[in-house]
């Protein structure tokens, strides 16, 4: 039986070929899972439901439209705590991060207040990419790293275990980050609050299945959105 305190929040959007195998491949993880569709038009929505009728660890929220990774995951967040959630993760439905990881960052929880993932600290890998991706991603965790002062090696990372102590005490009503940025925000407001944070290495993929979400406005709001972070620290607004 899946344990009801840890939920796993899993945003998507056109992942039609990857959601069954997603959920079906949690069963066994010890979570229970809580789907966050943003009316796919694929039908992505409708296969949630249809799981979620067969698999009592799944649930489904459906929002409207659209609105981008940050207000998917701050609606799944919402939900989760509401239905009493005392760990909740984040990952891909994409298989990028492994559901077999998943374990690994519930344990990481019993020392820690957020476990992230990274790719970046010894042990962790990247898989199939090419290199300019690589090197966006690297260069992007570089950059809010030294822009911010901290120590977290891959800060872009989207695949985190939060105590429920952290999602309360961040103030998640003034997150406004609505791509990747929303990762660095999050760590850094959980670093600012006085939160443990470890990173545990992963071995990461990219997708298979579905098309990739990273585009220009997504790098371009982290560009900007990393150093308003840190002169609203400084300001003393964090």
């Amino acid at each position: 039986m899946p344990v009801p305190q840890a939920v796993v929040c899993l945003p998507t959007y056109n992942e039609r070929e990857n959601l069954e195998p997603m959920l079906r491949a949690l069963g066994d993880k010890g979570v229970s899972v809580l789907v966050i569709d943003d009316s796919s038009p694929d039908g992505t929505g409708e296969i949630a439901d249809r799981l979620a009728s067969e698999l009592d660890y799944v649930d489904v929220l459906h929002r409207e439209r659209k609105e981008g990774l940050g207000p998917a995951y701050l609606a799944g967040f919402r939900r989760a705590l509401a239905d009493g959630a005392e760990l909740v993760l984040e990952m891909d439905c994409d298989f990028s991060h492994s559901p077999n990881d998943v374990p690994r960052l519930l344990a990481g929880a019993r020392d820690a207040d957020l476990v992230l993932g990274s790719r970046y600290v010894d042990g962790g890998s990247i898989g199939n990419w090419g290199v300019v991706r690589r090197l966006v991603s690297a260069g992007g965790s570089l950059y809010a790293r030294v822009v911010l002062g901290c120590p977290i090696r891959d800060l872009t990372g989207g695949f985190k275990c939060y105590r429920r102590e952290v999602l309360e005490t961040i103030d998640l009503d003034a997150i406004a980050s609505r791509g990747y940025a929303f990762q660095i925000e999050t760590t850094y407001r959980a670093l600012r609050a006085g939160f443990r944070v470890q990173e545990i290495p992963i071995h990461f993929v990219d997708r298979e299945e579905g098309g990739s979400k990273m585009s220009r406005t997504i790098v371009v709001e982290a560009i900007w959105k990393v150093p308003a972070l840190r002169v609203a620290a400084l300001r003393g607004r964090l």
